[in-house]
Protein backbone atom coordinates (compact mmCIF):
# COMPACT_ATOMS: atom_id res chain seq x y z
CA UNK A 1 0.00 0.00 0.00
CA UNK A 2 1.40 3.33 -0.50
CA UNK A 3 1.59 5.91 1.43
CA UNK A 4 -0.90 8.29 0.43
CA UNK A 5 -3.61 5.34 0.36
CA UNK A 6 -2.25 4.66 4.02
CA UNK A 7 -2.46 8.53 4.80
CA UNK A 8 -6.31 8.20 3.70
CA UNK A 9 -6.67 5.05 5.61
CA UNK A 10 -5.69 7.04 9.00
CA UNK A 11 -7.84 9.85 8.03
CA UNK A 12 -10.87 6.90 7.39
CA UNK A 13 -10.01 5.87 10.65
CA UNK A 14 -9.79 9.03 12.29
CA UNK A 15 -13.16 10.18 10.70
CA UNK A 16 -15.16 6.91 11.49
CA UNK A 17 -13.45 7.03 15.46
CA UNK A 18 -15.02 10.22 16.10
CA UNK A 19 -18.54 9.95 14.40
CA UNK A 20 -19.16 6.59 16.90
CA UNK A 21 -17.98 8.30 19.53
CA UNK A 22 -20.26 10.77 18.71
CA UNK A 23 -23.10 8.44 17.92
CA UNK A 24 -22.43 7.02 21.04
CA UNK A 25 -22.99 10.26 23.15
CA UNK A 26 -18.99 10.49 24.08
CA UNK A 27 -19.30 14.29 22.97
CA UNK A 28 -15.87 15.31 24.32
CA UNK A 29 -13.84 12.63 22.82
CA UNK A 30 -15.59 12.82 19.73
CA UNK A 31 -14.86 16.98 19.91
CA UNK A 32 -11.28 15.79 20.18
CA UNK A 33 -11.22 13.86 17.25
CA UNK A 34 -12.92 16.41 15.05
CA UNK A 35 -10.82 18.39 15.98
CA UNK A 36 -7.05 16.29 15.36
CA UNK A 37 -8.79 15.34 11.77
CA UNK A 38 -9.73 18.72 11.21
CA UNK A 39 -5.97 20.25 11.77
CA UNK A 40 -4.10 16.74 9.26
CA UNK A 41 -6.82 17.75 6.63
CA UNK A 42 -5.89 21.52 7.03
CA UNK A 43 -2.38 20.54 7.67
CA UNK A 44 -2.03 18.72 3.83
CA UNK A 45 -4.23 21.38 2.10
CA UNK A 46 -1.97 24.22 3.00
CA UNK A 47 1.32 22.57 2.11
CA UNK A 48 3.23 23.33 -0.43
CA UNK A 49 5.41 20.92 -1.35
CA UNK A 50 2.73 18.02 -1.49
CA UNK A 51 2.11 16.41 -4.69
CA UNK A 52 -0.06 13.74 -3.32
CA UNK A 53 -3.21 15.09 -4.05
CA UNK A 54 -4.60 17.82 -7.02
CA UNK A 55 -5.38 20.90 -5.93
CA UNK A 56 -9.31 20.15 -6.09
CA UNK A 57 -8.95 17.06 -4.16
CA UNK A 58 -7.53 19.78 -1.67
CA UNK A 59 -10.64 21.73 -1.78
CA UNK A 60 -12.23 19.13 -1.04
CA UNK A 61 -10.02 17.78 1.90
CA UNK A 62 -10.59 22.12 3.23
CA UNK A 63 -14.69 21.36 2.69
CA UNK A 64 -14.29 18.45 5.06
CA UNK A 65 -12.49 20.27 7.46
CA UNK A 66 -14.84 22.73 7.71
CA UNK A 67 -17.69 20.61 8.26
CA UNK A 68 -15.34 18.78 11.01
CA UNK A 69 -15.32 21.80 12.68
CA UNK A 70 -18.72 22.97 12.25
CA UNK A 71 -19.87 19.52 13.80
CA UNK A 72 -17.46 20.32 16.42
CA UNK A 73 -18.98 23.69 17.50
CA UNK A 74 -22.55 22.38 17.34
CA UNK A 75 -21.53 20.23 19.96
CA UNK A 76 -19.75 22.77 21.82
CA UNK A 77 -22.66 25.40 21.63
CA UNK A 78 -26.08 23.45 22.57
CA UNK A 79 -28.18 26.45 21.96
CA UNK A 80 -27.01 26.78 18.84
CA UNK A 81 -29.38 27.76 15.79
CA UNK A 82 -27.00 26.74 13.23
CA UNK A 83 -26.21 23.03 14.22
CA UNK A 84 -24.38 20.60 12.06
CA UNK A 85 -26.18 16.80 12.31
CA UNK A 86 -24.19 14.30 12.57
CA UNK A 87 -26.44 12.43 10.14
CA UNK A 88 -25.10 15.16 7.56
CA UNK A 89 -21.01 14.53 8.47
CA UNK A 90 -21.82 11.16 8.17
CA UNK A 91 -22.75 11.63 4.41
CA UNK A 92 -18.68 12.64 4.29
CA UNK A 93 -17.46 9.12 5.31
CA UNK A 94 -17.78 7.58 1.63
CA UNK A 95 -15.51 11.32 0.27
CA UNK A 96 -12.94 11.30 2.58
CA UNK A 97 -12.83 7.22 1.96
CA UNK A 98 -12.53 7.96 -2.03
CA UNK A 99 -11.16 11.08 -1.98
CA UNK A 100 -8.06 9.57 -4.88
CA UNK A 101 -11.00 8.76 -7.01
CA UNK A 102 -14.15 11.15 -6.02
CA UNK A 103 -15.28 14.00 -8.61
CA UNK A 104 -18.57 14.55 -7.50
CA UNK A 105 -19.95 18.03 -6.26
CA UNK A 106 -19.31 18.35 -2.42
CA UNK A 107 -22.90 17.97 -0.90
CA UNK A 108 -22.82 21.02 1.92
CA UNK A 109 -22.27 24.60 0.35
CA UNK A 110 -19.35 25.56 2.66
CA UNK A 111 -16.34 26.73 2.19
CA UNK A 112 -12.15 25.41 2.68
CA UNK A 113 -11.12 26.76 6.44
CA UNK A 114 -8.88 29.78 5.59
CA UNK A 115 -5.84 30.50 7.92
CA UNK A 116 -6.63 30.76 11.31
CA UNK A 117 -6.92 34.94 12.70
CA UNK A 118 -5.36 36.21 15.64
CA UNK A 119 -6.81 38.62 17.05
CA UNK A 120 -6.10 41.60 19.02
CA UNK A 121 -6.42 41.82 22.81
CA UNK A 122 -9.86 43.52 22.92
CA UNK A 123 -10.91 42.59 19.09
CA UNK A 124 -12.93 39.84 20.12
CA UNK A 125 -14.99 41.31 23.18
CA UNK A 126 -16.33 43.76 19.79
CA UNK A 127 -16.78 40.38 17.68
CA UNK A 128 -18.91 38.61 20.32
CA UNK A 129 -20.99 41.86 21.24
CA UNK A 130 -20.13 41.73 24.88
CA UNK A 131 -22.60 43.32 27.23
CA UNK A 132 -19.98 44.61 29.75
CA UNK A 133 -19.44 47.76 27.50
CA UNK A 134 -18.03 49.51 30.13
CA UNK A 135 -15.55 46.38 31.53
CA UNK A 136 -13.61 47.56 28.12
CA UNK A 137 -12.34 49.70 29.09
CA UNK A 138 -9.58 47.97 30.91
CA UNK A 139 -9.26 45.86 28.14
CA UNK A 140 -7.15 47.19 25.93
CA UNK A 141 -3.46 48.20 26.25
CA UNK A 142 -0.64 50.66 24.88
CA UNK A 143 1.88 48.47 22.62
CA UNK A 144 5.01 49.78 24.32
CA UNK A 145 6.75 46.59 22.24
CA UNK A 146 6.10 45.04 18.73
CA UNK A 147 2.96 42.71 17.79
CA UNK A 148 4.09 39.25 17.25
CA UNK A 149 2.32 35.83 16.04
CA UNK A 150 1.11 33.50 17.96
CA UNK A 151 1.88 30.06 17.02
CA UNK A 152 1.56 26.57 17.68
CA UNK A 153 5.21 26.82 19.30
CA UNK A 154 4.88 29.64 21.28
CA UNK A 155 7.05 32.80 21.44
CA UNK A 156 8.75 31.99 24.74
CA UNK A 157 12.08 33.80 25.34
CA UNK A 158 14.68 33.06 27.11
CA UNK A 159 16.40 34.19 30.54
CA UNK A 160 17.92 37.31 30.94
CA UNK A 161 21.62 37.76 31.81
CA UNK A 162 22.08 37.94 35.80
CA UNK A 163 23.24 40.98 37.07
CA UNK A 164 24.69 41.13 40.59
CA UNK A 165 22.44 41.69 43.34
CA UNK A 166 19.29 41.37 41.39
CA UNK A 167 16.84 38.66 41.15
CA UNK A 168 15.36 36.93 37.51
CA UNK A 169 11.95 34.99 37.70
CA UNK A 170 10.49 31.75 35.96
CA UNK A 171 7.43 31.03 36.23
CA UNK A 172 6.13 27.68 35.67
CA UNK A 173 2.30 27.32 34.48
CA UNK A 174 1.76 23.84 35.15
CA UNK A 175 -1.87 23.29 34.71
CA UNK A 176 -5.67 25.62 34.92
CA UNK A 177 -8.69 24.49 35.69
CA UNK A 178 -12.08 24.63 33.38
CA UNK A 179 -15.02 23.03 33.98
CA UNK A 180 -14.94 22.21 30.31
CA UNK A 181 -11.09 21.64 29.41
CA UNK A 182 -11.63 18.82 27.10
CA UNK A 183 -13.19 21.44 25.00
CA UNK A 184 -10.75 24.22 24.26
CA UNK A 185 -8.89 23.76 20.98
CA UNK A 186 -5.52 24.88 20.75
CA UNK A 187 -5.41 26.18 24.01
CA UNK A 188 -2.03 28.48 24.96
CA UNK A 189 -1.38 31.45 27.47
CA UNK A 190 -0.15 34.71 26.84
CA UNK A 191 2.02 36.18 30.07
CA UNK A 192 2.19 39.70 29.80
CA UNK A 193 3.86 42.72 32.73
CA UNK A 194 1.69 45.71 33.40
CA UNK A 195 1.75 48.89 35.32
CA UNK A 196 -0.84 50.18 37.09
CA UNK A 197 -2.37 52.04 33.76
CA UNK A 198 -2.32 48.74 31.89
CA UNK A 199 1.00 49.75 29.61
CA UNK A 200 3.26 47.08 28.94
CA UNK A 201 6.47 46.90 30.88
CA UNK A 202 8.08 43.90 28.99
CA UNK A 203 7.83 42.13 25.97
CA UNK A 204 4.34 40.08 25.45
CA UNK A 205 4.91 36.00 25.37
CA UNK A 206 2.63 32.92 24.19
CA UNK A 207 2.76 29.70 25.28
CA UNK A 208 3.06 26.56 23.01
CA UNK A 209 -0.43 24.87 22.73
CA UNK A 210 -1.00 23.06 25.65
CA UNK A 211 -1.67 19.38 23.98
CA UNK A 212 -2.76 17.36 27.35
CA UNK A 213 -6.28 17.59 28.97
CA UNK A 214 -7.37 15.40 31.74
CA UNK A 215 -10.95 16.10 33.51
CA UNK A 216 -11.29 19.40 34.32
CA UNK A 217 -7.69 20.44 33.51
CA UNK A 218 -5.25 21.82 31.04
CA UNK A 219 -1.58 21.14 31.21
CA UNK A 220 1.07 23.04 30.25
CA UNK A 221 4.07 22.07 31.89
CA UNK A 222 6.33 25.33 30.85
CA UNK A 223 8.50 27.91 32.19
CA UNK A 224 8.09 31.55 31.44
CA UNK A 225 11.40 33.87 31.90
CA UNK A 226 9.65 37.34 33.06
CA UNK A 227 11.98 39.98 31.36
CA UNK A 228 12.49 41.74 33.87
CA UNK A 229 15.00 42.32 37.05
CA UNK A 230 12.44 41.79 39.86
CA UNK A 231 13.93 44.32 41.42
CA UNK A 232 13.34 46.77 38.15
CA UNK A 233 9.61 46.12 38.25
CA UNK A 234 7.31 49.00 39.53
CA UNK A 235 5.21 49.50 42.51
CA UNK A 236 1.83 48.47 41.49
CA UNK A 237 2.94 46.12 38.93
CA UNK A 238 0.85 42.48 38.37
CA UNK A 239 2.12 39.57 35.74
CA UNK A 240 -0.87 38.47 33.68
CA UNK A 241 -2.16 35.28 32.24
CA UNK A 242 -5.14 35.43 29.50
CA UNK A 243 -6.20 31.80 28.37
CA UNK A 244 -6.55 31.68 24.84
CA UNK A 245 -8.35 29.15 23.03
CA UNK A 246 -9.62 28.73 19.06
CA UNK A 247 -13.30 29.32 18.02
CA UNK A 248 -14.32 27.37 14.95
CA UNK A 249 -17.29 28.81 14.71
CA UNK A 250 -16.06 32.51 14.47
CA UNK A 251 -12.85 31.56 13.18
CA UNK A 252 -10.52 33.41 16.05
CA UNK A 253 -8.63 33.06 18.79
CA UNK A 254 -10.65 34.26 22.22
CA UNK A 255 -9.78 34.92 25.53
CA UNK A 256 -11.56 32.95 28.05
CA UNK A 257 -10.12 34.26 31.24
CA UNK A 258 -7.61 35.50 32.89
CA UNK A 259 -5.43 35.66 36.32
CA UNK A 260 -2.68 37.74 37.59
CA UNK A 261 0.15 37.97 40.07
CA UNK A 262 0.77 41.20 42.02
CA UNK A 263 4.44 42.20 43.03
CA UNK A 264 3.86 40.64 46.80
CA UNK A 265 2.78 37.34 45.63
CA UNK A 266 6.18 37.19 44.50
CA UNK A 267 8.12 34.01 46.53
CA UNK A 268 9.29 30.66 45.74
CA UNK A 269 7.57 27.56 45.54
CA UNK A 270 3.63 27.14 44.28
CA UNK A 271 1.14 28.97 44.55
CA UNK A 272 -2.60 28.85 43.12
CA UNK A 273 -4.93 31.85 41.65
CA UNK A 274 -7.69 32.76 40.71
CA UNK A 275 -9.33 32.65 37.76
CA UNK A 276 -11.54 35.87 36.22
CA UNK A 277 -14.39 36.89 33.87
CA UNK A 278 -13.07 38.76 30.31
CA UNK A 279 -12.68 40.85 29.07
CA UNK A 280 -9.14 41.20 30.48
CA UNK A 281 -9.16 44.42 33.18
CA UNK A 282 -5.42 45.49 32.67
CA UNK A 283 -6.04 47.96 35.17
CA UNK A 284 -7.80 45.18 37.88
CA UNK A 285 -11.02 47.77 38.35
CA UNK A 286 -14.05 45.97 37.73
CA UNK A 287 -12.83 41.62 38.66
CA UNK A 288 -15.50 38.99 38.13
CA UNK A 289 -14.83 35.64 39.49
CA UNK A 290 -14.60 32.95 36.35
CA UNK A 291 -16.54 30.16 38.78
CA UNK A 292 -17.38 29.81 42.25
CA UNK A 293 -16.16 26.24 41.81
CA UNK A 294 -12.38 25.39 43.31
CA UNK A 295 -10.96 25.73 39.40
CA UNK A 296 -7.41 27.88 39.25
CA UNK A 297 -4.29 28.46 37.83
CA UNK A 298 -1.91 26.48 39.29
CA UNK A 299 2.11 28.04 39.12
CA UNK A 300 5.17 27.09 40.65
CA UNK A 301 8.13 30.37 41.14
CA UNK A 302 11.40 29.94 40.83
CA UNK A 303 13.78 33.09 41.97
CA UNK A 304 17.10 33.16 40.62
CA UNK A 305 19.97 35.78 41.90
CA UNK A 306 23.20 36.58 41.32
CA UNK A 307 24.66 37.47 44.40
Amino acid sequence: MSDVNKTVQKWHASFKKGTDFDSWGQLVEAIDEYQILARQLQKEVQATNSSDFTEEQKKTLGKIATCLEMRSASLQCTQSTEEFKLEELKKLETIIQNILTYNKEFPFDVQPVPLRKILAPGEEENLELEEEEDAAAGGGSTEAFPPRAPASQGTLLPRLPSEPGMSLLTIKIEKIGLKDAGQCIDPYMTISVKDLNGVDLNPVQDTPVATRKEDTYIHFSVDVEIQRHVEKLPKGAAIFFEFKHYKPKKRFTSTKCFAFMEMDEIKPGPIVIELYKKPTDFKRKKLQLLTKKQLYLHLHQTLHKDS
